[in-house]
């Protein structure tokens, strides 16, 4: 058996809400919505999708990791557009470069990039 794709199904309370923060904040370039009042949508970047289900589905403070190829060019294309960021990016101690970012829903990006091991 091979798995061809995995998309999360975040909890929203707004999808529309939620599309817009993930577009207009975070950068996703393309989205999608059911119905006049969004109860099911998501957004895309490349292969890369993130679904929003209102009720029924999930529970408030999934954590999600999203690599990028710049965590800090990243942190300087979100800090003025009202993300909630923890700080900003931080050397870890695996190998990483991170910085958590909370959607308005509660969940947590743990957005990073590999860092050189050596």
């Amino acid at each position: 058996m091979k798995i061809e794709s995995v998309f999360p199904i975040l909890y929203s309370e707004d999808v529309h809400r939620s599309i817009v923060f993930y577009t207009e904040v975070l950068g996703f370039p393309d989205s999608w919505s059911w119905d006049d009042e969004p109860t099911f949508g998501g957004v895309v970047n490349g292969d890369f999708s993130i679904f929003f289900c209102k009720g029924g589905q999930g529970h408030k403070g999934t954590w999600l990791a999203l690599n990028v190829d710049n965590v800090d060019k990243f942190y300087e294309l979100i800090k003025d557009k009202n993300a909630e960021i923890s700080g900003p990016p931080e050397d870890k101690p695996w190998f990483m470069r991170e910085m958590l970012v909370k959607d308005p829903d509660g969940h947590i990006l743990r957005v990073g990039q590999n860092i050189n091991c050596d």
